[in-house]
């Protein structure tokens, strides 16, 4: 596929959420071919099925069985499945879960054998989608696990600031025993990578927050700051990465602190996700950052209680496909800078020589 208009898979989520419904929305408009070819991973029965309540009619698709047959033009559905399927919006089932993993491990074997160059993924429901074809809490673990990453982490993006979580789906009582030195620097070394690589920032400044409140008072209320936070901050400085904190969750987010740096790392999920949610500008999305392919996703769930009644809102889920493309297009790039170094400083060295023309 071209550089500039990469393929882009799509994974269809629970088929009962409202996953295929924005799919249908958001690819109604054939302008988003310009920038992708979209390769959704479903049933085209299915996408019929929500097509009448998405109210997009003329949503037209290219039926595809193999990756010969893609058409660059238009949007494409990769049938995984054959059989007849029941669907029903709204409802919690194991069709619903079944199906969702049927369409993730087509879309993970399409990734990896090079059929397309990225993953959108539609939301999935934690609880359904159990069994021995999937163990995991979230599309991320098992990601890690398919593409045999050592490490990952989960990374909220909006238009005015990024949020990465040092642990993700796990129960409050068991945070604390999570959050090690190693872990946050792992997190952190990754954080910069990606920030570099996939978002083009050369310099890039991370914020941490602390585990406890107001960052432990000096060991008042906890030790985690002084034992383990400080230290990681301290290791990663010295490993040239611009790291700076514990700062007090509370008053970092209230006093508009986040917009000084170019991500945060909080320590747990509802520490770093509740304030993105409510303070983020535009739409956000959650990418994983520390894997070699790119996945984004909305940074919603299922929405059952929506789900067939043709009032989800797609905006989310076109921002995951275009950050997606941008994505790809910041590692190509980064990729070509790091092959040919001189590209880094063409623009000064000609900058220089406009000058000393003028000087003449």
């Amino acid at each position: 596929m071209s550089v500039n208009k990469p393929a882009i898979g799509i994974s269809c989520g629970d088929i009962n959420g409202i996953g295929i419904e924005l799919i249908v929305k958001a690819f109604s408009d054939t302008r988003i071919t310009e920038i992708c070819t979209p390769v959704v991973f479903a049933n085209n029965k299915t996408i019929n099925f929500y097509r009448k309540f998405a109210g997009e009619p003329n949503f037209n698709f290219n039926n595809v069985k193999d990756f010969t047959r893609i058409n660059l033009r238009q949007v494409n559905i990769f049938n995984c499945w054959e059989e007849e399927v029941t669907v029903t919006p709204g409802v919690l089932n194991e069709t619903g879960g079944k199906y969702a993993v049927f369409s993730l491990q087509a879309a993970v074997k399409a990734l990896q054998e090079g059929a397309i160059e990225g993953l959108v993924t539609a939301p999935i429901h934690k609880s359904n989608v159990q069994g021995e074809a999937f163990s995991h809490i979230g599309h991320t673990p098992y990601l890690k696990e398919a593409f045999e990453a050592k490490d990952v982490v989960m990374m909220m993006c909006a238009q005015n600031m990024r949020v990465a979580l040092v642990t993700e789906h796990v129960p409050v009582k068991d945070v604390a025993s999570h959050i090690t030195t190693a872990a946050i620097l792992s997190k952190l070394n990754l954080i910069q990578e990606s920030l570099k690589k996939d978002f083009g920032i050369n310099k890039p400044r991370i914020a941490v927050l602390g585990l406890n409140p107001h960052a432990g008072d000096e060991g008042l209320v906890g030790y985690e700051e002084e034992t383990i936070i400080k230290p990681a901050i301290k290791e990663a400085r010295n490993k040239n990465i611009l790291a700076f904190g514990p700062y007090s969750a509370d008053a970092f987010f209230a006093r508009g602190q986040y917009e000084k740096f170019d991500a945060v790392l909080a320590m747990y999920h509802d520490q770093g996700l509740i304030p993105f949610k409510s303070l983020s500008i535009g739409e956000g999305i959650n990418y994983t950052a520390g894997l070699d392919i790119v996945r984004t996703s909305p940074d919603h769930g299922v929405a059952f209680d929506i789900a067939g009644k043709g009032i989800a809102d797609p905006a989310s889920f076109l921002e995951a496909v275009y950050q997606c493309v941008d994505i790809i297009q910041h590692r190509y790039e980064y990729q070509d800078q790091r092959s040919n170094p001189i590209k880094k400083v063409m623009p000064e060295v000609t900058a220089k020589l406009i000058d000393e023309k003028i000087d003449e």
